[in-house]
């Protein structure tokens, strides 16, 4: 009896020991696999981290800047310079640039328009208040001092005999401006100035209620030349 017992217990010792086939290796394998999708699939997915919105700085540095340099300083003479521009106007600026519901925007340009289709109200301010806390550089200042004189006396005294009134009565005798309606207009480029004052006079641009229409209507050609000479170089 003893032998039969120690019999038994040698082959459940070699039956333990014996290596797995590799059949059974496989369905292991098998199992394992399921397992793993099977915890995969129950896992839940992790939620995306949701995307700052991006600072003022970085609107300024990457939709403005290639217009009006980061600082608000344009280095082209078509654009005009932001830096030290009132908070108040610039964001009225933007927000006559917008389009409501595809209608033509109080500003009509396609460009701007384009630029400021996804800004907010909030991003609009922001951009104002940035700007306006930005240091203006000096305009370029005219050879031409002829031109130059006969600006100085149009933007301080106007022409009497044409009925033009001094542009310093509404933007400050050295062109700082009046806020909220009256901008800043020291040291801006010749060429923007001019172009605006161009805009002005034909009524394409009327998003001041056809206040600088009415006064441009009585000024020529050379007029509205000097005296946007004479504002680059204010100071």
């Amino acid at each position: 009896m003893k032998m039969i017992t120690n019999s038994a217990l040698i082959i459940a010792i070699a039956l333990l020991s014996a290596p797995i086939s590799s059949e059974t290796t496989e369905n292991l394998q098998d199992e394992e696999a399921e397992n793993s999708q099977e915890n995969a699939s129950s896992t839940p997915d992790t939620p995306d981290t949701p995307t700052a919105p991006p600072t003022t700085a970085e609107i300024a540095g990457g939709v403005c800047a290639g217009c009006h340099s980061a600082d608000g300083n344009s280095v082209i003479p078509m654009n005009p310079n932001l830096a030290g521009q009132h908070a108040e106007y610039i964001t009225k600026q933007l927000i006559d640039f917008q389009s409501a519901d595809g209608e033509t925007p109080a500003r009509n340009s396609p460009v701007m328009t384009a630029m400021v289709a996804a800004l907010t109200l909030e991003n609009m301010q922001d951009l104002g208040t940035y700007y306006a806390q930005q240091e203006a550089k000096p305009g370029i200042v005219s050879d031409d001092e002829d031109l130059i004189e006969q600006g100085r006396i149009l933007y301080h005294g106007g022409n009497i005999d044409s009925g033009v009134p001094a542009c310093a009565s509404c933007h400050g005798p050295t062109g700082s401006g009046i806020p909220p309606h009256y901008p800043a207009l020291a040291g801006q480029h010749a060429t923007y100035t001019l172009a605006q004052l161009g805009l002005f006079n034909t009524g394409e641009r009327a998003n001041d209620k056809g206040v600088m229409q009415k006064v441009l209507a009585r000024m020529s050609a050379i007029e509205k030349r000097a005296v946007s000479e004479y504002i680059s170089g204010l100071k």
